[in-house]
This record gives structure tokens, C-alpha cells and sequence, in this order.
């Protein structure tokens, strides 16, 4: 799940949110301030309802990143680099650029989401039992008793042992820990996603079909997001076995296309060089260094009667927001960073020097010509 816009970084991780949480933070606050809140504190106006769900939509998606930055920070820890954390529709994710290196690192990596969780919730129902004894205003309580509920809840939820769920996690790491096969462990977790995700499905199907078509909806569609996470960490497995051994370097594009960074935006669009075959380009600066990345799409939204004003430095996407890696680095820890469109496209660079660039489909052809070349059951071998 890829951020609409960023937030910042907190302990040095960098914190995205989705669009789509504008629409579950709305759900939230309207079902707080319009139907739990009046219910169990009534007497109280629409502006003090709304204004107390307001704020415990915000405090929830807290604790949401608090639980994902939990993940990323014991990570880090254990040696294994951060992409970001994203908020979207359904929670958030941690994105993590490698795996665990071992089962006990995933154990660990896995296992402090849900119990952060559980503090928060043991934290909140402590507040509310304090505000509740002290006579605080019932609005207050009520927001604290709902905060404590949802975040327990949340802890449950994740460590069910279904991947693409923390439980999931924890699963394989067991699996892992017994059989010492990471594949054959995911391959495990992911069976047991796909299986609670239908089983979910169809138990919203039959809500849906009983007359509560809001619950059976939302539940078949948690159930449809689990299956498919599940599915696509299954391919992301079977991938990573392909490509194990396999450097960087055998599937990058060398010596690319590159574009000063003094160039202005209308000679990059008018220069032929730039306007055959490919959609994004490095872009380095006097020392020959790179810089940044350079899109068709991102020169095309200045303003026509701007562009020869403009420079490509001022435009493009800096190198703090593109992923580097080394000609060495192995290929399938760019998995996770790897995706289709201009702006995903990797650079690597050895010694500050530009020796090539990776997209999408440079890794999905390695992919075929190692399934196509290699003999069944082996992977790809480095050279």
C-alpha cells in the first residue's frame, strides 16, 4: 500500500497515510458521535458528541501507529531496514525492505504490534476506571472505555494465526523454528490466511444474506483483503526463492540515461535522448553523482509557459524518496520497493557512482529467464 501523502518521521521512520483512511476515520467519528456516544451519555449536544468522536478517531489511529511503529522500530533492531508505515482503510502496515533474518527475530518483530496493543488497551481501561471513580464527565469515560475495548480487540484480531495478520507472523516463525525452511513456513502461514480469509467471506455472506447487509459487507470485505494479502505474500515467497543468490547487478539496465540537474524541464521534454523507450531517468548533479529521479509524468504537470524556467532539480523526486541499493545487494530484498510505474524505479549506485537502474519489468524478467533456464526446483545463482 503505497502513502497518498507524507507525514513526517517519528524515531527516523517515515509515516504515510492512504486516502482511504479520510473514509474509516469518518465511519469511526460518525458512529461514535451519532450513535454510541448518545446512547450511553445522553442529555449532551451535537457539538460535544462530535467533537468528543473527533478526537477518539484521532486518538484510535494513534494507536494504530503506535502499533505499527512498534514493528518497524524492533526492526530496525534486528537488522532489517524500514521502507515506512503507512495508515490506510484497514489499519496500517509496516513495510520492511528484507525478512527477518532469523525465527526469532520474526517472533519478536511480529509479536510487539499486538502488545502494544494490549498495554494501550490495559492503559485506557485503567483511565477510564480512574475517571470513572473521580466522577469525570461520562462523554470522557465513554471515550476511554471505547479506546480500550478497540485497541484489546485489535491485539486479538492480529495474533489470529493467519498471515498476512501478526499472528500469521508468529505462525511462521513457529513453522520456521521447526522445519527451518522460511519458504515451506510461509507457505504455511499464507494457506492459513487464504482459509480464514473465505471463512471470513462467507460469514459476511451470510450476514448479509440474514438482513445485516453493513456488517456482512464489511466483514467480507476484511474477509477478500486477507485472502488476497495472504495470496500475495505466497507469490512473494515462491519469488524470493526464485531469486535467492541472485545480485542486483544481473538485473539491472547499466549505464542508464541520465539528465543534468540544471536542465530545464522544456529541453528534457524536447530533447530526443529523453523521449524514446523509457519514462524515468536519474538525474545527477555537477559532480556526476545522482541526485534524484526524474519522471515524464512529473515534467508534463508544469505549466507549459513555465518550463523553461523550471529545472528538472526543482521537479524531480529527490534521492531521499528513491531507493538506492548496490550492484551486489541481493535482488529479492528489492521485492517489497519494486512496483510498476515510473516513480518505483530503483537506482544503484557502488562508490556515490551511478552503475545502473531496476524497474518492474526488469525483475520480472529475470524472474522468467531464471523459472525458464534454471532446473526445477533451483533457484537463480548469483555472478
Amino acid at each position: 500500500m503505497r502513502p497518498t501523502f507524507v507525514l513526517g518521521r517519528i524515531a527516523g521512520v517515515r509515516i504515510g497515510v492512504h486516502w482511504s483512511v479520510l473514509l474509516i476515520f469518518a465511519v469511526i467519528a460518525f458512529g461514535l458521535a451519532e450513535s454510541r456516544l448518545p446512547e450511553s451519555q445522553p442529555g449532551h449536544g451535537w457539538l460535544a458528541y462530535w467533537a468528543v468522536g473527533l478526537l477518539t478517531a484521532l486518538v484510535f489511529f494513534a494507536s494504530l501507529l503506535a502499533h505499527e511503529l512498534a514493528h518497524a522500530i524492533l526492526a530496525r533492531r534486528n537488522g532489517v531496514e524500514v521502507d515506512d508505515v503507512v495508515l490506510w482503510l484497514l489499519g496500517g502496515a509496516a513495510r520492511l525492505k528484507a525478512e527477518a533474518p532469523n525465527p526469532a527475530a520474526e517472533l519478536r518483530i511480529a509479536g510487539v504490534g499486538p502488545l502494544v496493543s494490549l498495554l494501550l488497551g490495559a492503559l485506557c481501561t485503567l483511565v477510564a476506571w480512574l475517571l470513572d471513580t473521580t466522577s469525570a464527565p461520562g462523554l470522557a469515560v465513554e471515550a476511554v472505555a471505547w479506546l480500550a475495548a478497540i485497541n484489546i480487540l485489535l491485539a486479538v484480531f492480529n495474533v489470529i494465526p493467519a498471515a498476512p495478520l501478526d499472528g500469521g507472523r508468529l505462525l511462521r516463525a513457529f513453522l520456521w523454528w521447526r522445519t527451518g525452511d522460511r519458504l515451506r513456513a510461509t507457505a504455511g502461514a499464507t494457506a492459513a490466511g487464504r482459509a480464514f480469509g473465505w471463512l471470513l467471506m462467507t460469514v459476511g455472506l451470510l450476514l448479509f444474506l440474514r438482513g445485516d447487509a453493513g456488517g456482512g459487507l464489511w466483514l467480507a470485505m476484511i474477509g477478500w483483503f486477507l485472502a488476497a494479502t495472504a495470496t500475495m505474500e505466497g507469490q512473494q515467497a515462491h519469488l524470493r526463492g526464485v531469486l535467492a543468490g541472485v545480485p542486483v547487478r544481473q538485473a539491472m539496465t547499466p549505464d542508464p540515461i541520465t539528465v543534468p540537474a540544471g536542465l530545464t524541464v522544456a529541453d528534457f521534454l524536447g530533447g530526443p535522448r529523453y523521449r524514446y523507450r523509457h519514462s524515468a531517468f536519474p538525474v545527477t548533479g555537477d559532480d556526476s553523482a545522482p541526485i534524484g529521479l526524474m519522471t515524464l509524468d512529473l515534467a508534463r504537470r508544469v505549466p507549459e509557459e513555465r518550463r523553461h524556467a523550471v529545472t528538472v532539480e526543482q521537479v524531480m523526486l529527490p534521492l531521499s524518496r528513491v531507493t538506492v541499493v548496490a550492484a551486489n545487494d541481493p535482488l529479492a530484498d528489492l521485492l517489497p520497493s519494486v512496483a510498476p510505474g515510473a516513480e518505483h524505479r530503483v537506482l544503484v549506485v557502488d562508490e556515490d557512482r551511478l552503475v545502473g537502474i531496476v524497474s518492474a519489468s526488469d525483475v520480472s524478467r529475470t524472474v522468467t529467464w531464471l523459472m525458464t533456464s534454471q532446473p526445477r526446483g533451483r533457484g537463480g545463482t548469483g555472478t
